[in-house]
């Protein structure tokens, strides 16, 4: 009787960088740049070194591919927010959101950049991390004044754009060492509702 053969086709290439990119995000993130290995990453990918090489390069380029692909995405929605037309208050609420849903999908590459912008120098390549972290300050601050200009909110544009902020890095922290005491999406959305009402300009004032 005639066998038929079964050919056993890989993981798409798209399948394959997405799996490298993570599991070398989760190792970065849990022992530094210079302590991880492209051994442990590929293990934890399921694939081979070769493939590694093959679509990064080296261990240097799957980090720069990691931290790029973060400030990509920021870009994306940054860059959405800004076309917004309409009330400052929607915008802002809308920016904090976003970002803060980004950074839940990215948790590894959040705890990553932590690691190097907060903790002693591990031997890494160059990453310019202020570009979205003042990105991201600067965003918030003109929507701010914005709204004061308009007269949505009141109160002094430094203080209440450093208000925004740290409710925003607040939450985040908390999802990183804290995760039992971490919001969901709605509980965000609460937090940040309260910020902007203490914001609002009352009775016409």
């Amino acid at each position: 009787m005639a066998t038929t053969a079964v050919i056993r086709r890989g993981p798409p290439e798209q399948k394959v960088r997405e799996k490298l990119h993570s599991a070398a995000a989760r190792v970065f993130a849990r022992k530094g740049y210079a302590t991880a290995t492209v051994r442990e990453i590929v293990e934890m990918a399921g694939v081979t070194k070769p493939a590694l090489y093959y679509y990064f390069g080296s261990k240097e380029g799957v980090y720069k591919a990691i931290l790029e692909t973060g400030f990509r995405d920021f870009e994306t929605r940054a860059n959405a927010v800004e076309k917004m037309k309409g009330r400052a208050s929607i915008r802002l609420r809308r920016l904090c959101r976003e970002v803060f849903a980004l950074m839940q999908r990215h948790l590894d590459v959040v705890r990553l950049m932590h690691s190097f912008y907060y903790g002693p120098p591990q031997g890494a390549p160059f990453f310019d991390f202020d570009r979205a972290l003042f990105r991201f300050h600067d965003m918030v601050g003109k929507i701010v004044r914005q709204g004061v200009r308009s007269g949505e909110f009141r109160g002094n544009p430094e203080a209440m754009t450093l208000a925004v902020l740290g409710a925003c890095n607040e939450c985040i922290d908390l999802e990183l060492v804290h995760p039992e005491m971490a919001v969901d999406g709605a509980g965000f959305g609460r937090v940040i509702d309260v910020v902007l009402r203490g914001m609002e300009r009352k009775d016409g004032r």
